[in-house]
């Protein structure tokens, strides 16, 4: 499958300060597929070892971390000779052996020309006693397939292509815009894991016994994330853990979207659960959007620790786990009125996350909420977001009236559009990826 992150692995490979790169992503989320891909079409030969599976592959790093030796027992260990520039080095599932994530330290520093690679899941959150090689690795995060590559999997690349072409101040037409938002329904009860994406191709010309397996699939893989939270965590720790992750649906479903403790136990407390949301947001499980009672940058000093709202790293698992049947979300007249929009602001937090906006924040005051506050070049938007076409914008003119703003920014099921006598801007959900187009 076509990932846009392939463009940065590219530049990586030539770049003139190359260190060990490390690919972060939940699991799932297609790492070892894409850097398979990227070995086999850019360089002579890939040399792959995956630590979870081969615990026998650990015993290299016991006695010392010198990288000459370590391709020495590479070389022995694979049974193949190992050209040092010409060759890939993949370190699949690290985390599982500490000792071979601090070598990366001083293959950066004494062999810089070994192109090493390493898939690593849940490094934010795995404990060790080993040094980190702090400033001796290049990170990249691979998240959920966006919306784009959804299209681009499922062979639709007039619409990808529309999508990639559009410039401000550009018109959708109307006949573009309603297919558009077909498919995107389409991608809101498959979400953007690869394996549930392909399960969807694989069968779409029967589109309901094709989501019945996309469910199916995606229950699997909530049963497998959950295991992990025992394996990385304690099961003691597990358990809270486990229940802030199934209590998201029901935290979106309420009016006010603010996390609440009692939202996940009866006199639950922020104090006992913060170490459960910090593990399951540094896992990449849960998108942490911290609520800002200022417009003014940096939106970080206005947010306090217990304040913030969380959303789901992938919008198919979220209808997963929040039980809600395909059929509602493909033929619901109005997107998701039944989940009061929290679905649609979900789907916009995932593909802003995929675009690299970086942290997210949204603004609320009194009883004034604007979904999302971004920065660009300098200049504030606060951004609506609708499940449907129309909607009161009062606390998106709240804002306005009170911080400076290049535009008012609505995204919801509306065509593109652009007013700037009356700095509003609109965008189609399935333009959020491109935001700001200009």
């Amino acid at each position: 499958m076509k990932r846009t992150i392939y463009k940065r692995l590219l530049e990586w490979k030539t770049s003139d300060d190359r260190k060990p790169l490390i690919l972060k992503g939940t699991r799932q989320t297609g790492k070892t597929y894409i850097l398979l891909k990227f070995g086999k079409h850019e360089f002579r030969q890939t040399h792959y070892l995956n630590f979870q599976k081969d615990r026998n592959a650990a015993k290299m790093f016991d006695s010392d971390l010198m990288p000459r030796n370590i391709l020495t027992a590479l070389e022995f260990y694979l049974d193949t000779g190992i050209d040092c520039r010409r060759d890939l080095i993949f370190f699949d599932e690290i985390q599982e052996v500490p000792r071979a994530l601090t070598s990366l330290k001083y293959f950066c520093e004494d062999m810089p020309e070994v192109p090493i690679v390493c898939a690593g899941s849940l490094l934010g959150v795995t404990q060790t006693d080993e040094p980190f090689p702090v400033g001796k690795v290049t990170f990249l995060h691979l998240h959920p397939m966006s919306f784009e590559e959804f299209l681009w999997a499922t062979g639709d690349e007039r619409s990808c292509g529309l999508l990639q072409e559009i410039r401000y101040p550009d018109t959708i037409p109307p006949v573009a815009h309603d297919r558009l938002m077909k498919r995107l329904r389409e991608y809101f009860v498959t979400g953007g894991l690869p394996e549930v994406v392909q399960t969807y191709c694989l069968n779409q010309e029967n589109a309901l016994a094709a989501f019945e397996k996309v469910r199916k699939r995606q229950s699997d893989l909530i049963t497998a994330y959950m295991s992990d939270f025992s394996k990385y965590s304690g099961r003691v720790r597990a358990n809270d853990i486990c229940a802030v992750f199934e209590s998201v649906p029901v935290q979106l479903a309420r009016e006010n979207r603010k996390f609440k403790a009692s939202g996940v136990m009866p006199n639950g407390r922020f104090s006992r659960l913060k170490s459960s949301v910090d593990w399951l947001t540094h896992s990449g499980l849960l998108l942490k959007v911290g609520i800002s009672n200022s417009g003014e940058m940096p939106f970080a000093a206005f947010v306090a620790e217990n304040r913030f709202k969380l959303y789901l790293f992938d919008i198919g698992m979220l209808g997963a786990l929040a039980q809600i049947p395909p059929k509602m979300i493909v033929l619901e007249d109005d997107l998701f009125a039944t989940f009061k929009g929290a679905f649609c602001e979900n789907f916009v937090a995932q593909e802003f996350v995929c675009s690299g906006s970086g942290p997210l924040y949204c603004w609320q005051r009194n009883t004034a909420e604007v979904e999302f506050v971004r920065e660009a070049d300098g200049n504030v938007y606060p951004i609506e977001v609708k499940a449907g076409k129309s909607g009161k914008l009062k606390s998106l003119n709240v804002f306005a009236e009170k911080y400076p703003v290049r535009c008012r920014v609505r995204i919801s099921g509306r065509n593109l559009e652009f007013n700037e006598e009356a700095k509003m801007h609109s965008y189609p959900l399935y333009l959020a990826y491109r935001f700001p187009l200009y």
